[in-house]
């Protein structure tokens, strides 16, 4: 590398927090970061405009995108995972609800391919029986790759509306949030959320994936030390913030072979729910460059 300059969008967590103070810096390439906290507010320019060289995305909004054609390859590293279960809940004012119960009822979404709404009516497919097409989804904002529409009976909600707030006053019935709310009649649709995350890892042996990294495919061809380098710096980023912590699932793995298994798991989920046209196969992901990575 001699004099590269990378333009780069990542949001914070800890394992990207030594990476976006320069910790683990290399001579000749220059990082031009654009440093926010949540990234995903800027996930659309980066698969709508390829803003960026290398930047965060999620991994559903991704594989969607690589449907549509755009030209952007995955590196296998993982800033954000999480267990889905904490995040549907209801308004308890209508009674208790179990899964199946979703249907007929208003269920309020952020957007139809956000990942926690994805992986979330996955488990909701998969382990509950749900038929997606019995309840009546509220969306709230387009989706973060262009050409992609609210499928048929889809409802948007009005430009002035808040989910929370719909959710609170019962004009909806239950919703996919991206944080919990504190309110006395919201209950999680799973009584035991931890329980359920827990459960839900020990059948699939994998943990559900929401932001990973992907470098534009001309930068990769252009510099593919540059993108080697970022990786690098990435991993450093994560080994210097300690993760995974003693005794816990490690939620930031790193390499292509640590990430197949919950890959084929985030390509099941999205391809069921017809986001995509077909089943990829995780090597079609990554290139020679990115699958090398370790």
């Amino acid at each position: 590398m001699s004099d590269v300059t990378l333009k780069t969008m990542f949001g914070d967590f800890p394992v990207s927090e030594a990476f976006k103070r320069g910790d683990f810096a290399s001579p000749g390439l220059k990082l031009d970061l654009t440093d926010v906290p949540e990234a995903h507010k800027l996930f659309k320019p980066v698969v709508r405009d390829l803003v960026f060289d290398v930047a965060e995305l999620s991994v559903m909004t991704f594989l969607i995108a690589k449907s549509k054609g755009v030209p952007l390859t995955l590196l296998p590293a993982v800033l954000l995972a999480r267990f889905q279960h904490p995040y549907i809940v209801y308004n308890s004012k209508k009674g208790a609800l179990q899964p199946k119960d979703l249907e007929g009822l208003r269920v309020g979404i952020r957007s139809i391919t956000v990942t926690t709404v994805t992986w979330v009516r996955g488990m909701l497919i998969n382990d509950f029986g749900l038929d997606l097409s019995k309840v009546n989804w509220v969306t709230f904002e387009d989706a973060h790759v262009a050409g992609v529409e609210d499928p048929p009976g889809v409802v948007r909600a009005g430009p002035e509306k808040a989910i929370d707030q719909m959710l609170i006053d019962g004009d909806i019935d239950a919703a996919i949030l991206g944080a919990p709310i504190d309110h006395p009649d919201v209950k999680t649709l799973f009584s035991d959320p931890l329980a359920a995350a827990a459960e839900w890892h020990a059948k699939h042996r994998a943990i559900q994936l929401n932001h990973m990294v992907v470098a534009r495919n001309d930068i990769l061809a252009k510099y593919p030390d540059a993108v080697r380098d970022v990786y690098r710096q990435l991993k450093a980023s994560k080994a210097a913030a300690g993760l995974p912590k003693l005794g816990e699932i490690d939620l930031n793995p790193f390499g292509f072979e640590e990430n197949r298994h919950n890959l084929e798991l985030a390509i099941d989920c999205v391809y069921a729910q017809g986001l995509i046209e077909r089943r990829y196969n995780v090597d079609e992901l990554f290139d020679e460059v990115t699958r090398s990575l370790d």
